[in-house]
C-alpha cells in the first residue's frame, strides 16, 4: 500500500512539475525590456499570463506560503490546499470534469484561488493574506510587462486574444449569408 502511494505521489509531482516552463526562460535577464507604449505593455501582459501562467500561479502560492511562516495553523491548511492545487491544477493532463462538464484551466485556478484566499482568511490572518496576495500580483504583473515576448514560442492552446488570431485558410473569414 505505501508503496503505490509514493509511486502515486511521485507521478502527480513529475506532472506537475511538466506543467511548468523552465523557469531559465522566465528568469532570462536579456529578454527583460521597456515596452515601448501602453499597448505593447498590455500585450506583453497577456501573452507572458498566459505563457508563463503555471510558473506565475506557483510564484504566488510561495509568497504566500512566505508570509505564513510565523501562523502554524495557516501553514497546515495551506498545504493541505496546496495538495489540492497539485492534484486539480498541476498535475492533471486531462481536463477537469465535474458532473459530465468539462472545466477549464482558469476556472480551476480561479476556484482554488478564492478557497486558499477564503481558508487563510478564516484562520484570522487576513492581514498576511492580502499584503501577500498584492505583492504576489505586483512581482507577476511587473515581470510580465517588463519580459519581452519575442522569443517566446507561442504553443499555447489559447491564445491572449481568443479568435482573433485563428488559423482559417480563408483570410477574408468565415461568413454565412441569412
Amino acid at each position: 500500500m505505501s508503496t503505490g502511494f509514493v509511486s502515486q505521489v511521485k507521478e502527480v509531482s513529475q506532472s506537475a512539475i511538466a506543467t511548468l516552463r523552465p523557469w531559465w526562460e522566465l528568469l532570462e535577464p536579456t529578454a527583460l525590456s521597456l515596452p515601448s507604449n501602453l499597448s505593447e505593455a498590455t500585450t506583453r501582459l497577456a501573452q507572458n499570463l498566459t505563457h508563463f501562467r503555471s510558473n506565475y500561479t506557483l510564484l504566488l502560492l510561495i509568497v504566500l506560503f512566505l508570509s505564513l511562516l510565523y501562523h502554524p495553523v495557516s501553514i497546515i491548511v495551506f498545504l493541505i490546499i496546496f495538495a489540492a492545487w497539485l492534484v486539480l491544477y498541476f498535475s492533471r493532463d486531462q481536463p477537469l470534469e465535474v458532473f459530465g462538464f468539462t472545466v477549464g484551466d482558469r476556472v480551476v485556478m480561479v476556484v482554488l484561488g478564492v478557497v486558499t484566499v477564503l481558508a487563510l482568511v478564516l484562520t484570522h490572518v487576513w492581514l498576511n493574506v492580502v499584503v501577500s496576495v498584492v505583492i504576489g500580483v505586483a512581482l507577476v504583473s511587473l515581470h510580465a510587462v517588463f519580459r519581452g515576448t519575442e522569443d517566446l514560442v507561442m504553443d499555447d492552446q489559447e491564445s491572449p486574444y481568443g479568435a482573433l488570431l485563428s488559423d482559417d485558410q480563408d483570410p477574408s473569414g468565415n461568413y454565412t449569408i441569412m
